[in-house]
């Protein structure tokens, strides 16, 4: 194994992640009896529920690293950049991912070798908007709403992918995804290995080669760990938060649309959980509770675009300078729309 996280004992070999769950676990029991089992079937239920994209991603980064395909993919995808990153965030808002679902298809993109621009494009874009949730969403706030919604989803994502090309066009993010030590000639972003040396040749039967066969293995090996861990405590400590944290009592301290209550509910957004769907009904009673129209729609995507459980996900995988940039492109991002939606109001 790699990565910080593993740590010797004696002779034992802890993975920090896996004795962090264990012993959240074990405060649950102190503090809560009750809720073990709660929270442990909804961390299980939750990974069931995304496991297809677990696979899907693991599958992509795997085969693309086996199979050299990564040593192209960033050329390729690096053509147009505007039109790319414009696509990723069409793509993004009609795509039916939360937060955290999210994470291991971003995964598996960084790893196979896209560059940051497009992925964070559609990594802002995704959770914030899907066709169900259009549907949904219009039924409860109207199709105006639901309409300057979409158009900030796409506009965060659009915008969000823009700055960071130009942070990368300006010489940062060299490094973007945290080293996972897969295959023992791994990179950051984009490059790849051969059997003994570097090569642009595509070898798209890499199970015709027994050394390539191990590093599919090993790739997967990695990354399916990698995401089962991280992605286990996320939705543990995501039990505890459904569980615990009063969002509905917390947002009613907003009141109307105020020039502090709309960063406030950003604030607040971030951290806590609101998929896009249980966001509706409970912020659609805020609103009807006294809270202004725009705050609900930065508290919405704000809850949206990332909680502490995505958080951490994306903590693990990519370095704290990209991990910083996608918290206050999510941030700012919420706040512009809510004041864009206060001011439409107005008009």
């Amino acid at each position: 194994m790699s990565f910080i996280e593993i740590t010797k004992f004696n002779n034992w070999r802890i993975d920090r992640v896996v004795l962090v769950f264990v012993i959240t676990l074990i405060f649950i029991a102190f503090l809560d009896r009750n809720q073990v089992w709660p929270s442990i079937t909804f961390a299980f239920g939750n990974l069931v529920s995304i496991l297809p994209f677990i696979l899907l991603s693991i599958g992509v980064a795997a085969y693309t690293k086996a199979s050299n395909l990564d040593s192209k993919i960033n050329t390729i995808s690096s053509g147009n950049p505007v039109v790319s990153i414009g696509i990723a965030a069409l793509f993004g808002t009609l795509s039916p991912f939360c937060s955290c679902g999210v994470i291991p298809l971003i995964a598996g993109l960084l790893r196979a070798g896209v560059p940051l621009a497009p992925v964070m494009a559609f990594w802002i874009s995704s959770p914030l908007m899907d066709p169900e949730m259009f549907i949904l969403t219009s039924a409860v706030f109207g199709l105006e709403f639901t309409t300057f919604k979409t158009v900030a989803a796409f506009l965060m994502g659009t915008i969000g992918g823009l700055v960071a090309y130009l942070m990368v066009r300006a010489g940062y993010f060299q490094e973007i995804v945290r080293p996972q030590g897969s295959s023992g000639c791994s990179s950051s972003c984009g490059t790849s290995c051969d059997d003994d040396k570097p090569s642009t040749t595509i070898h798209w039967k890499f199970w015709q080669s027994s050394t390539r066969r191990a590093m599919f293995r090993d790739e997967a090996l990695t990354n399916g760990w990698f995401l089962l861990k991280w992605l286990s405590l996320a939705f543990l400590f995501e039990s505890l938060m459904v569980a615990y944290l009063p969002v509905d009592k917390v947002a009613l301290l907003f009141g109307d649309d105020q020039w502090w209550s709309i960063p406030l509910g950003a604030l607040i957004g971030i951290p806590a959980y609101l998929n896009g769907y249980a966001a509706i009904p409970t912020i659609n009673s805020l609103i009807e509770l006294g809270m202004g129209a725009g705050t609900g729609m930065t508290f919405m995507l704000a809850g949206s675009v990332s909680s502490i459980p995505a958080a951490m996900g994306v903590y693990a995988l990519v370095k704290k300078p990209v991990f910083v940039l996608y918290l206050l492109l999510g941030l700012m991002g919420s706040i512009t729309a809510g004041y864009a939606y206060s001011a439409w109001l107005l008009i």
